[in-house]
């Protein structure tokens, strides 16, 4: 990259797959669609976001080792390829069992594009720059994802048809992906053997990528927490109707969605490490005020500090693993990617609590996560973590 006008060449399809990395999201909306067609319960309709979030844990890992073997940008292709098919299928046949596999497919696809996505980001930035770079990725991520309700939206009232908002997102992945395929990339190939799934998990025995797996882990669960839990807690603690409640849930996306903005400007000058630990005590004071906040008004105050805290976290634990170990960047990403499978695990914990203990106590679940995170920021911008 010895020009801007050749690294923004670069960088400019790899961000447009943080954009199509982003359609994985319209999943929320597009089940609700479904349900309502095909007239399903609760309970079957569930199963169609969870055939998207079973990959992540299954498939992060093995794709690691595929693309230390074929390349990030050939794996990145085939995962916007493989969405591409599966947003295409409810236009072969609209059903429900194509629906589900419609899902898988995009389940299999987001998977691949998420573990390749970050990594080759490194190859087309300067080091110092990842952590503003992923932080601008992880933004343009969420504006897609904040959008892709409103598309959907607009395309049943407008064409009568819910479903075209999978046309927009299948064809963009595909012209996504055949941008990428004409972008010379010069990959970083470390001199060592090929990536295999003893290499990757035996990664966990290095402190320093375990402690940012779990990370990821508790980041991801308590994001995916906050979106599921917090208006029945808003609910409880206020007495106000679920119309009201689900503003909160805006406030902590509306919150993320600025973080990552800031973020990526704010990273220009400040370093990753003394930023996390900003951001691990914004995300504490937001968590202490939601449960001290006297009213609802309040506490959505606080719902959005949180968010603000939040919003960085996961780019910045990402950079930060991926540059202690550059050589180790595909294994890394899926360890990292894998453990996003947190978000189907700590909203299950905050529930339990809630029906256990009542749904003011489930707080202190997001409490805990984040004062893990606080731990590692100390512990990472002392120097603590060794290998």
């Amino acid at each position: 990259m010895s020009t801007s006008k050749i690294e923004m060449r670069k960088i400019l399809p790899v961000f447009l797959s943080f954009i199509v990395m982003g359609f994985v999201d319209i999943i929320g909306v597009a089940t609700g669609f479904v349900k309502q067609d095909f007239k399903l319960t609760d309970f079957i309709a569930q199963f169609l976001p969870m055939m998207v979030l079973l990959w992540f844990f299954v498939l992060s890992v093995p794709a690691g080792v595929l693309q230390d073997k074929y390349g990030k940008r050939n794996m990145l292709n085939v995962g916007m390829v493989i969405q591409a098919i599966g947003l295409g299928l409810p236009f072969i046949h609209y059903s429900f069992a194509m629906m589900f596999v419609s899902f898988i497919l995009l389940g299999i696809g987001n998977t691949v594009i998420q573990v390749s996505a970050n990594p080759l980001l490194q190859d087309v930035t300067p080091s110092e720059k990842l952590a503003s770079y992923m932080s601008t990725s992880q933004f343009v991520k969420a504006i897609i994802s904040f959008s892709g309700p409103l598309i959907a939206a607009f395309m049943a009232r407008s064409f009568g048809n819910w479903k075209l908002v999978f046309a927009v997102y299948g064809i963009t992945s595909l012209l996504a992906a055949f941008w990428l395929s004409m972008t010379p990339i010069v990959e970083s190939k470390p001199d060592r053997k090929p990536a295999s799934f003893a290499s990757c998990f035996g990664l966990l025995k290095n402190r320093f990528v375990a402690f940012m797996a779990l990370s990821i882990f508790l980041i991801v669960g308590a994001e995916v927490a906050i979106n599921t839990n917090i208006a029945n807690v808003l609910i409880a603690k206020y007495g106000i109707t679920l119309e009201t409640a689900v503003v909160g849930i805006s406030m902590f996306f509306a919150g993320e969605t600025i973080s990552r903005f800031l973020g990526a400007i704010i990273l220009n000058w400040i370093k990753p490490r003394l930023f996390l630990l900003l951001i691990a005590l914004l995300s504490l004071a937001g968590i202490l005020g939601i449960f001290l906040s006297p009213v609802n008004s309040i506490a959505f105050a606080f719902i959005f500090i949180t968010g603000l805290g939040i919003g960085n976290m996961f780019p910045i634990i990402f950079s930060l693993a991926l540059e202690k170990m550059p050589e180790r960047a595909n294994e890394i990403s899926g360890l990292l990617i894998m453990a996003v499978s947190g978000g189907a695990v700590i909203p299950l914990v905050m529930g339990f609590v809630s029906t256990t203990f009542g749904p003011l106590v489930s707080i202190s679940v997001i409490g805990a996560c984040m004062l893990y995170i606080l731990w590692v920021s100390f512990y990472v911008r002392k120097g603590q973590l060794s290998n």
